[in-house]
């Protein structure tokens, strides 16, 4: 089946709905949260060994998985961890790692000009529906020198569930992504250096339908697209669902692909 378009400014979800839906999702994120580890994990790697910052902020920070990873690295640094879900930073306060840890939004950043080295988000910034304004919020609180490193997801994502629903209902039933084009013409009008942009496919396979929706609804990411269908699935359609899944299994079991965008930006 062929992937479905949607147009560049499809809409997002509503912000309120993210942070309560994330919030909720605070004490079981970490228990499937593999595959955010990962793909954390490897923008990590992204970061050069040189030039460590005086001030880090992890960019929705989650649980504070990074944010410790973060200070570990950087312990000579002052850290802040911010995230738009009050669960999340209730769960990641306790457990420390940055200095602050504060609510805000990555579109509108509470932070003065030029006031952090090095900004970090590692799958957070799929759910802010103007890009644009993410880097530009980034290029205003870096300092000269400073550093964007980011993860996110762009369409292609969930791709084998999209078209499962598909031979079912034409209703939205999975999270819509920009697509990568977008990522690399906003990033290239910035007004910072692209040092590194990528697509990267993550794959892995669970055991049925069943696992998949548990560890979405688990990790707060479940259906939060405008559009989607009301009140519950009924079990026909669960079960056309399944079959239609089913069609796709291989044998390490129902294939799950996350397109996932890699970046690392400078403040000249």
């Amino acid at each position: 089946m062929t992937e479905r378009r949607f147009p560049i400014d499809s809409p997002l979800p509503d912000k309120r709905q993210v942070a309560a839906s994330f919030s909720r999702a605070a004490g079981s994120y970490d228990s499937v949260a593999g595959l955010q580890r990962r793909v954390g994990e490897t923008l990590l790697e992204c970061l050069p060994d040189e030039g460590a910052p005086q001030r880090w902020l992890d960019l929705g920070c989650g649980t504070g998985y990074f944010t410790r990873a973060l200070g570990a690295r950087f312990p000579r640094a002052e850290g802040l961890a911010l995230d738009i879900a009050e669960g999340m930073l209730r769960h990641a306060r306790p457990l420390g790692g940055a200095a602050h840890f504060v609510a805000g939004d990555a579109e509108c950043l509470p932070l003065r000009e030029a006031s952090v080295d090095l900004l970090f988000s590692s799958l957070a910034l799929q759910w802010c529906a103007d890009f644009a304004t993410v880097l530009d919020e980034a290029r205003r609180v870096l300092r000269p020198g400073g550093r964007l490193a980011f993860s996110s997801l762009c369409v292609g994502t969930l791709q084998e569930l999209r078209d499962s629903w598909e031979a079912v209902d034409g209703f939205v039933h999975v999270n819509r992504f920009r697509r990568f084009e977008a990522y690399q013409r906003h990033c290239a009008a910035s007004g910072l250096q692209v040092l590194h942009l990528q697509r990267r496919a993550e794959r892995l396979h669970v055991a049925d339908l069943r696992q998949l929706t548990h560890e979405l609804k688990a990790l707060g990411a479940h259906n939060l697209n405008p559009g989607r269908p009301g009140g519950l699935t009924g079990p026909a359609r669960i079960r056309a669902l399944n079959d239609a899944y089913e069609r796709q299994r291989e044998a390490a079991g129902l294939p799950v692909t996350y397109q996932v965008v890699y970046g690392v930006l400078r403040r000249p």
